[in-house]
């Protein structure tokens, strides 16, 4: 392997029924940084079946060139023909850096494509930047159940792949001026690629909101003492507009669900506010909050770790002061 053959910075495309998950749209503003850094080429890489119509979208957020694979076999994600089409994608083009989201889809595909192009993978990263002086990614994540943050190089393989989770990577402005190139490749899927055979997809009816997308989270933490206060912190998320959330602890408990976690087992969000009542602050919580556009702590013990993140710290009872904050905002609004 030559490194200097390898260039430019690659981001998957992660599409559902031809709608763009949001993830790839994030990955763009991230790769955009890296490839002004590098001096490189930014390359979206967009797999499916009729979803050439969102390669201009794909541009306006960042990206110089669009790769788009057409074909009806890749119409829904299979783990085999995908990977080989990525696989002979990056052998042929030779990338620098491939970024790719750490969702179901994601986190099945980037190390099968690791392995068939022989590189190394890091995943569930926090942060992505470029050691100085060199064309090397300095990845890091949480290592060692979360305790501490490792940087991790790929000096000597290429491309240089991770994956980040959804919500970690802030998303760039659309940029309806930019123009780019869109490159349109025909990639024959076999059938010996082909190992499964989707007979039907069911998808799950989902009323609650997703807390990935929630603009404010109410997020429980053990420190609100027992399942039964959570009806106030869900009347407090009411009261905002925003959805209740909460750290492991909660959930391995069984007070809320897994998809409501937030830290590094859970999700990583990114809301406007995020008030955290009886959390702690363990760097695993840590990890999936602290880009909160505004965060409020309330815990009564003054030396928890979560106040050193925090925009405002309340030393007190979470539960008297979430019925405090309603009260209030019930007469702001006259409700009674």
């Amino acid at each position: 392997m030559k490194i200097s053959d390898y260039s430019g910075v690659w981001v998957f495309i992660e599409q559902r029924d031809c709608n763009i998950h949001k993830v790839g749209i994030e990955l763009l503003g991230k790769g955009r940084e890296i490839a002004d850094k590098l001096g490189e080429k930014l390359t979206a890489v967009l797999v499916g079946y009729n979803v050439e119509n969102k390669a201009e979208e794909l541009i306006h957020y960042g990206a110089d060139h669009v790769i788009v694979v057409e074909n009806e076999k890749l119409d829904i994600y299979m783990t085999k023909p995908y990977t080989k089409v990525l696989s002979n994608l990056v052998n042929d083009r030779k990338p620098n850096v491939f970024l790719i989201g750490a969702t179901a889809i994601g986190r099945d595909l980037a190390p099968r494509i690791a392995a068939r192009v022989r590189t190394g993978l890091t995943a569930d990263c926090t942060s992505i930047d470029v050691e100085e002086n060199t064309t090397n990614i300095l990845m890091t994540r949480p290592a060692f159940g979360g305790n501490i943050m490792a940087t991790i190089i790929c000096p000597d393989h290429r491309p240089q792949m991770s994956t980040v989770r959804p919500g970690v990577m802030k998303k760039p402005e659309k940029d309806e001026t930019r123009s780019g190139i869109i490159e349109k490749i025909d990639i024959s899927i076999e059938k010996e690629d082909i190992d499964v055979e989707i007979l039907s997809v069911v998808k799950e009816e989902k009323n609650k909101i997703n807390i990935e997308d929630a603009n404010v989270l109410v997020s429980a933490g053990r420190g609100i003492g027992k399942k039964e206060n959570l009806h106030k912190l869900s009347e407090l998320a009411k009261l905002l507009s925003g959805t209740v959330s909460g750290s492991r602890a909660v959930v391995d408990a069984g007070w809320i669900e897994k998809n409501n976690q937030v830290g590094q087992t859970g999700k990583t969000v990114r809301p406007n506010l995020y008030i955290a009542c009886g959390i702690s602050g363990a760097i695993q919580h840590i990890v999936g909050m602290e880009e909160s556009e505004f965060i409020v702590a309330i815990n009564n013990n003054p030396d928890a770790p979560i106040f050193e993140v925090a925009d405002v710290g309340i030393v007190a009872d979470a539960n008297q002061v979430v019925l405090s904050l309603i009260d209030e905002l019930k007469k702001e609004k006259n409700i009674s």
